[in-house]
């Protein structure tokens, strides 16, 4: 057993599903804690109680003791997002922590001491400034002063908008970029907190800032996607400084503080960005610095409309860096390099020449005559490097970003491409790509068998890291805009690979700041541009809106965090209350529908199922989400309430769109059927028939979709839910158009906007049609799991696809209580299936099976209950741990 004091009985402790996090801004921060896995002589873990302690300091818990809370013993399994409920936390305050918990066997399990750290929690912790520059549009701060006793301890909090870049002293503070995350500035802006105590020096100090426009300020003068203006590049920033004799000082930005020019001449989240290194004042950041001139003192400037809050989600970073594949010479002097692989983000060189002399570079996705075009993804788009002259100089873009494998080089000298002429130019004697996305924890892995298959996850995932930023975008170039139905048709296949719980908070909260006083929710988040007019149908359309219904419901049963539906429960109530007052007897009538099927025509608008149909089924689909919720936050008359009106939704539709009697939907397309059977607006005895219906339609196309952008991911659940992996593994296999593997074979290394990108162009790096990723985690490895607000606890089940031709299949997913894996191959005459079942949850596996096959168990005959086994369904129970199950076929 293990006991308390045991290397094994370690409790992994998390405040907010972090470690140790600086700036918590909310008044009951949520505890989860992770067990470790038992050893091979243990039977199951699952927790029977647990008990908090929240102190002051971390001696008081060696004790024993909490003065800030103590939970006493909490009789429930609950070990995730469990909410703190002790006094009231005070701003920039550091809490300590610690858990006990036990098992049923009674074994007792502790956490170390961990520690999480208020932030500013109102506008009155803020005695900081907005501060601007009076006549430049790009501006550099800088600000000295002195700390003159020895410090203890020192946080900064900024915000800069759009994009800001912080130094102290001559260093960079943190490594994100493009920080704050996007958000409607005149609701919400965000700031970071960082510990910058190993950063300052007793005596004088410098604090630097370089500010770009982001989504804030979007001017124009190359590609835009939009024009548009929340104001006047700003910042504000607020140093506390703690010293050992426990006295204490603040550095606030205000009047006082220097500016002059950026050396960054151009900066636009769509059109690129131009430096020129000659305007750099050196050691503008740094104690010993003179200034030159064109300094002069900042502005006061009104902040933003939008409260100030503390940016939760993981900071975007370089997370990957790319090596120059290939460098070829289209023309005389003008250079493509090739890395290799679609991405995004920018370029990092080294380059040296005279000054003055400027390096021009223009990324793009596709080559058109060898050279870059940038026709299908925003034209002109382009970095631009002027030196100084002083030696061998470093360049990468700070403010803007693009999505692009190729790069083509302009009025310099490549040293990486021997036949380089033209001796007068600069230099480029290095350069690499800098994959920019947030510090997400990997969450998922799989691979199997099939190259294909496994080259197919790689396009996607790569498409779903170069569209996470501080939203997630449809595209890394053109738009770059939070357009919402990607979220949750793609939610699960995110899920599954990546830790996103922060991701999808700050979205619903974009969701939530973009919702209309009439309760409409735009279908994109933050919403830079109105769709309006002619155009108004790609503002209001159910399968995107219902996104600010189904991600609270994802982060509730994936993550079992209820605080998004909590937070935003009535905005949730004022988009159903905006659907039911604007359909027609309950049938919504406009929206883009399955947008981006696949028809006669090019993709686009829908083609193949009538858009009120779609629509419908999905405000279908809210209301009965909205029940649920509404249920497991305890609310059992507005269930009841959502359940009615399900009811009558169910019965306008069936009238309009599906007859019973006949078993037939009104205009049949694989995603009219597939909406029909995955929301259940059929009866249990019309399944059948439809569902044959739907495996007849693919099977006649040679197991090619028709559906769309809503409709692909509805077709693949449906076959995964009935049992019919075996259809979408042949659905998957197919390489000619319209298919994943068309894509593959034709050179894709993303994910790409149309079937048929790659030779009909559009954009190369989409991820919006990626939702067979779900599947190769659901029904090949066959992991499904939720967490149950009842039980408070994690129902896992697992139920891989056997029967198909492929040898092996691996994956593995990470749990906030644990990792839940499987890993299947064949063995001659047998398959053997490796399990492993995460700590405190219910596990079981579903094996189809022949009814003569025999099976083991870890080693011993397994006798199958009659009760729990039709003709080939196994439902064997698994306890916390590794398992082995061997399938003989002979």
């Amino acid at each position: 057993m293990a006991t308390a004091g045991d290397a094994t009985a370690t409790l992994d402790l998390r405040v907010e599903s972090k470690s140790c996090p600086l700036g918590i801004d909310i008044s009951d921060p949520a505890l989860s804690w992770r067990f470790p896995l038992p050893t091979s002589s243990q039977v199951g873990l699952v927790q029977k109680a647990y008990r908090i302690f929240v102190a002051s300091h971390p001696s008081l818990l060696e004790e024993g003791k909490a003065d800030v809370w103590d939970s006493d013993v909490r009789e429930s399994p609950r070990s995730v997002h469990v909410e703190y409920r002790g006094k009231a936390l005070e701003a920039r305050r550091r809490y300590y922590v610690k858990v006990l918990a036990w098992d049923e066997a009674g074994a007792q399990y502790e956490s170390p001491v961990s520690w999480w750290e208020m932030g500013l929690l109102s506008q009155e912790d803020w005695s900081a400034r907005w501060i601007a520059a009076a006549d430049v549009d790009l501006p550099v701060f800088r600000h000295q002063f002195r700390l003159e006793k020895p410090i203890a301890r020192a946080r900064v909090a900024v915000s800069g908008l759009g994009h800001y870049e912080l130094w102290l002293n001559g260093a960079r503070v943190g490594q994100s970029v493009l920080d704050p995350g996007w958000t409607n500035y005149n609701k919400t802006c965000l700031y970071s907190l960082y510990d910058v105590r190993s950063a300052l020096l007793e005596g004088t100090n410098v604090i630097g800032v370089l500010l770009g426009n982001g989504h804030y300020n979007v001017t124009g003068g190359r590609y835009t996607k939009y024009r548009g203006s929340f104001g006047k590049p700003k910042v504000i920033v607020q140093l506390d400084v703690e010293f050992t004799d426990g006295t204490t000082t603040r550095i606030i930005s205000d009047e006082h503080w220097r500016c002059r020019r950026s050396p960054i001449t151009f900066s636009c989240i769509y059109g690129g960005e131009d430096y020129d290194a000659r305007l750099l004042d050196p050691g503008f950041h740094q104690p010993d610095f003179k200034e030159g001139p064109g300094w002069s003192d900042a502005i006061l400037i009104d902040g933003p409309k939008g409260d100030l809050r503390w940016q939760s989600t993981e900071p975007i970073k370089v997370m990957q860096t790319l090596p120059v594949k290939s460098v070829t010479e289209p023309e005389p002097g003008v250079f493509v390099v090739d890395f290799g692989q679609n991405f995004s983000g920018w370029v990092r060189i080294s380059a040296s020449g005279t000054a003055g002399s400027q390096v021009v570079m223009k990324p793009g996705e596709v080559l058109v005559d060898g050279l870059v075009s940038q026709s299908q993804t925003g034209s002109p788009y382009q970095f631009s490097y002027t030196l100084d002259g002083n030696g061998t100089e470093m360049f990468e873009p700070r403010f803007s970003y693009y999505g692009f494998r190729y790069v083509q080089v302009e009025g310099a000298r490549l040293l990486m491409h021997e036949t380089a002429s033209h001796s007068d130019l600069p230099v480029v004697h290095s350069m690499e790509g800098c994959m920019i996305y947030p510090d997400i924890a990997v969450a998922g892995r799989f691979e199997c068998s099939n190259s294909l298959l496994n080259q197919i996850h790689h396009i996607i995932d790569w498409a779903i890291l170069s569209n996470t930023k501080s939203v997630f975008t449809d595209c890394p170039h053109r738009e770059k805009l939070g357009w919402l139905e990607q979220t949750h048709l793609m939610g699960p296949s995110l899920m599954y690979n990546y830790d996103v719980e922060s991701l999808f908070q700050k979205v619903v909260d974009d969701m939530g700041d973009a919702q209309l006083d009439n309760g409409m929710v735009p279908t994109t988040a933050p919403e830079y541009t109105v769709f309006d007019g002619q155009w108004g149908h790609f503002r209001d359309s159910v399968p995107w809106g219902i996104a600010y219904i189904l991600l609270p419901w994802y982060l509730m049963t994936r993550y079992g965090n209820p605080r998004a539906a909590q937070k935003h429960y009535e905005g949730m109530e004022r988009y159903v209350d905006y659907l039911q007052n604007t359909s027609v007897n309950h049938i919504v009538q406009g929206g883009l529908g399955d947008w981006y099927d696949v028809g006669e025509n090019p993709p686009g608008y829908a083609q193949n199922t009538p858009v009120p149909l779609v629509e419908t089924a999905f405000y279908y689909h809210a209301v009965k989400v909205m029940g649920r919720i509404a249920s497991a936050l305890g609310k059992r008359e507005d269930a009841r309430a959502y359940d009615e009106l399900a009811f009558e939704i169910r019965k306008a539709f069936r009238t309009e769109f599906f007859n019973p009697q006949t078993n037939s939907v009104r205009i049949e397309s694989q995603a009219s059927i597939a909406l029909v059977l995955a929301f259940g607006l059929c009866d249990d005895e019309n399944v059948p028939l439809l569902l044959e219906k739907l495996i007849t339609d693919i099977s006649s196309r040679g197991y090619h979709t028709t559906a769309g952008d809503v409709g692909h991911r509805t077709v693949i659940d449906v076959l995964t839910q009935f049992g019919r992996s075996d259809v979408v593994y042949r659905m998957a296999c197919q390489t000619d158009h319209p298919s994943y593997g068309y894509q593959v074979q034709h050179g894709a290394t993303t994910l790409t906007e149309a079937w048929d990108g790659p030779t009909v162009g559009h954009s190369q790096n989409h991820f919006m049609l990626g939702h067979i990723e779900q599947w190769f985690y659901e029904g090949l490895a066959g992991i499904h799991y939720g967490f149950d607000e009842e039980l408070q606890q994690y129902r896992v089940r697992l139920r891989p696809a056997l029967g198909n031709d492929l040898e092996w299949v691996r994956a593995h997913h990470d749990l906030p209580i644990g990792r839940i894996a499987v890993d299947w191959r064949r063995a001659g005459e047998a398959t053997v299936v490796e399990l492993t079942s995460p700590p405190n949850c219910i596990t079981t596996v579903e094996l189809d099976v022949g009814s003569e096959t025999k099976l083991t168990v870890d080693g011993r005959a397994w006798t199958r209950p009659g009760h729990e086994t039709t003709d080939k369904l196994v439902r064997i129970p698994l306890s916390t741990g590794n398992h082995f199950i061997t399938i003989s076929h002979s």
